[in-house]
C-alpha cells in the first residue's frame, strides 16, 4: 500500500468520524428539545391545576418550580450543544477539504504511474 493511499484512508476515517459526531450532536439536541417540551407541558399542567402562574406566589407548585429549573438547564445545555455542533460543522468542512486534496493527489499520482507504465509497455 502506498503512502498516499494511507493518507486518503486516514482522511476518509476522519471525515466519517466527524460525521458521526455531528449525527450524535443532532440526536442529543433533538432529545433535549423533546425533554424540554415535555417539561413545558408538565409546568402548564401544574399551573393550571393550582390556578397560579406567578412564580413569586407563596403557593406556586413546587413541582412546577423544579420542572422550570430543569427545563432551563436543558435549554442551556442545548444551546451549548448547538455551539459544539457549529464547531464540529467547521471541523467537518475542513476534514472534507483535506480529503478532497488527498484524493486529488492520489488520482494525480495514479495517472502518472499509469502513463509511465503504458509508455514502458510501448517501448518495452
Amino acid at each position: 500500500m502506498k503512502p498516499r493511499e494511507n493518507l486518503v484512508r486516514l482522511k476518509q476515517f476522519q471525515v466519517n468520524e466527524k460525521r458521526r459526531r455531528m449525527a450524535q450532536l443532532d440526536s442529543m439536541i433533538a432529545e433535549f428539545d423533546r425533554m424540554a417540551a415535555e417539561l413545558d407541558a408538565q409546568i402548564i399542567s401544574e399551573e393550571t391545576k393550582a390556578g397560579i402562574t406567578d412564580l413569586n406566589h407563596f403557593a406556586y407548585p413546587t413541582f412546577a418550580k423544579a420542572a422550570r429549573l430543569r427545563r432551563d438547564n436543558l435549554r442551556t445545555s442545548q444551546a451549548e450543544l448547538v455551539e459544539q455542533r457549529k464547531s464540529a460543522e467547521a471541523e467537518l468542512s475542513e476534514a472534507e477539504a483535506e480529503l478532497a486534496k488527498a484524493e486529488a493527489l492520489e488520482n494525480r499520482d495514479g495517472r502518472g504511474r499509469q502513463e509511465t507504465a503504458a509508455s514502458r509497455a510501448m517501448t518495452g
